[in-house]
């Protein structure tokens, strides 16, 4: 059997960050303006190490160039995915993202930038921002240009448990108060179409508008929830999205729940609870990665997780669920 890869997280201060990363998970945060835990990433802005055992101090991405076996020999430079808490005590920019033709073509070869949300908590009432209402592109740039940003933006109502999946192209901002678990391509690749005229140090923060009309798509269409879930004695699994670049699944046990690992890799997170794994302590705020070849895993106690294996899953794979 292989060791699981715990992981410690970096953190990211930010104009609208706040300090719920460390009173809801007891995070060792920088200051009571971070709102970002990149808690499994192998990305050149934020490279977790492991925490402990037989590859303690080496960083996720040395592994990934290093050990390539414990990721089942997937192909590819970088650690295909990402996973980071986002708090946002302030509302964020909103913004696009490019797929991986344009982000390639632009931005020196990067990866573009696929992503969803887990909403781990919201206020009463909260909303977010995913889409537009512009009939077509002509008039994706015509309401930019003309800064129509009440008649541009789509808010839809969130609350706690709430899942959206964000394609390239589609508009999107966390407003403030929510707070969510991302799974994305490990990609920083962001474009700011509007920044409700904040400064940072004194100065407007750069938004990326000529960048954002071209990958904004029109009109636009809401992705799909397809959720497919299974049960056992004290024990739920729900998928809750399956795409070309991850599979994310939530894991409910109030008992325990034991699996076999046949995938190249499963990023693990604890979003709430406690129990263990294979005897290991975890807990709210724990993160781990369960390696190729790891065999069977048993998890135990009362906790929430959410799982997330790299690209489309196959129709052998929804033996997991």
């Amino acid at each position: 059997m292989r060791e699981i890869l715990f992981l410690e997280p970096v953190f990211k201060e930010m104009i609208w960050g706040g300090r719920r990363l460390k009173d809801v998970y007891g995070y060792d945060i920088p200051g009571d303006d971070t709102g970002e835990c990149w808690a499994i990433s192998a990305h050149p802005s934020g490279d977790c190490t492991v925490r402990e055992g037989r590859f303690q101090g080496m960083s996720l991405s040395g592994l990934w160039n290093s050990r390539r076996e414990l990721f089942g020999g997937l192909s590819g430079e970088v650690f295909p995915l990402l996973i980071k808490i986002i708090d946002a005590r302030d509302d964020l920019s909103i913004q696009v993202h490019p797929d991986d033709t344009y982000a390639g073509l632009h931005e020196n070869g990067a990866l573009g930038k696929t992503e969803c949300w887990y909403i781990l908590d919201a206020p009463l009432g909260g909303e977010i921002v995913i889409g537009h209402h512009a009939k077509d592109h002509e008039q994706v740039e015509e309401m930019i240009r003309g800064k129509k940003w009440d008649s541009f933006i789509r808010k839809v109502p969130v609350k706690k448990g709430d899942f959206f999946q964000i394609n390239p192209g589609c508009v999107h901002a966390i407003k403030g108060g929510t707070l969510i678990l991302e799974t994305q391509q490990n990609s920083d690749i962001t474009y700011r179409v509007y920044d409700y005229d904040r400064l940072s140090g004194g100065s407007p923060r750069q938004l990326h508008v000529e960048q954002s009309i071209d990958v904004i798509k029109a009109p636009f269409v809401p992705a799909a929830n397809d959720f497919c879930t299974d049960e056992g004695d004290g024990w739920n699994i729900t998928r809750l999205v399956s795409c070309p670049y991850y599979s994310v699944y939530k894991l409910h046990l109030e008992q325990s729940y034991e699996f076999e690992q046949v995938h190249p890799f499963i990023n693990v997170s604890v979003i709430d609870g406690e129990g263990t794994v294979d005897a290991h302590p975890v807990r709210k705020g724990c993160h781990f990665i369960l390696p190729a070849d790891y065999g069977i895993c048993r998890f135990e106690g009362s906790m929430t997780l959410i799982c997330s294996i790299p690209g489309l899953e196959t129709a052998e794979d929804t033996a997991w669920l």
